[in-house]
């Protein structure tokens, strides 16, 4: 399955989903056009028969961010005026379709970081639950250098990751930070040579569309809603997960695999 005008590939491999960002030419940079595609093919992993996903880039590269082409042809057509609203619509949509469509899927979505990841790139990579990288990936904040405040929930996800005051030499720096110093930052978890980086980025994520999809799914949500919550709130919300949990068929083979002392054979269910 391919999404409209193969800027955006989605294919389904069983239980697993991989986008891929398809505009090689642009380094993957993001139109409009390509992150309502983007949405529709978050969205349509929905469904029960996805239980994790992985999102990648083509042709050596994740995403460089916003197709800046497209600002300047705004300024020219519309002035500044014209280019702010179409700012605005941009960011709406990919706030609202692609990062929260990624935190509220109820199942992880693994960024495959194959190459560079800027601006609205970074920021794609950091919505998802696990990042690994390419041993050539860079990550570029990049916003600075066109005079642009940061976007795609970058400013709500970077500093939790590591922290305010290193968040802002991110932005502030305007440097590429490569792979190896992302590991040492917490901003991807695993890095692979390059030659083999899809083979191993694909295993992880099948890894997880193996799981305890319910149990992944309520666990994302504790983890996103625990930042609003205090504490006797969070142990609220965790006693009401793992009741529900109760009832799922996997926590039922996960405890009896466990007294058979065999590996347990997941469904998602």
């Amino acid at each position: 399955m391919t999404t409209t005008d193969n800027r955006v590939q989605l294919e389904k491999k069983g239980p697993l989903a991989v986008i891929r960002l398809n505009r090689p030419e642009a380094r993957n940079a993001l139109s409009p056009e390509m992150v309502a595609e983007l949405g529709a093919a978050i969205k349509s992993c929905r469904g029960a028969d996805t239980r994790a996903v992985l999102l990648t880039g083509t042709d050596g590269a994740f995403c460089s961010g916003a197709d800046v082409r497209n600002f300047t042809q705004e300024l020219d057509d519309g002035g500044p005026e014209g280019l702010s609203d179409h700012l605005r619509e941009l960011a709406d949509a990919l706030h609202r379709d692609v990062v929260m469509g990624i935190r509220r899927l109820d199942k992880p979505v693994v960024a495959a970081i194959n190459g560079v990841a800027a601006g609205a790139g970074f920021s794609l990579a950091l919505a998802c639950d696990i990042r690994v990288a390419s041993s050539d990936a860079r990550f570029l904040l990049a916003y600075a250098n066109i005079g642009c405040t940061a976007d795609g929930g970058s400013t709500y996800m970077l500093p939790r990751i590591v922290g305010q005051g290193r968040a802002m030499e991110i932005y502030l720096a305007r440097q590429p930070i490569g792979a190896q110093y992302a590991l040492e930052l917490g901003l991807v978890s695993q890095v692979f040579e390059a030659p083999h980086f899809e083979r191993h980025a694909m295993e992880t994520a099948d890894r997880l569309a193996q799981g305890p999809t319910r149990a992944y799914g309520r666990v994302k949500a504790l983890f996103d809603g625990s930042w609003d919550a205090d504490l006797a709130t969070q142990l609220d919300a965790e006693t009401e997960a793992i009741a529900s949990v109760g009832l799922t068929r996997d926590f039922q083979e996960g405890i009896k695999a466990f007294s058979q002392k065999r590996q347990a054979w997941f469904q998602g269910s």
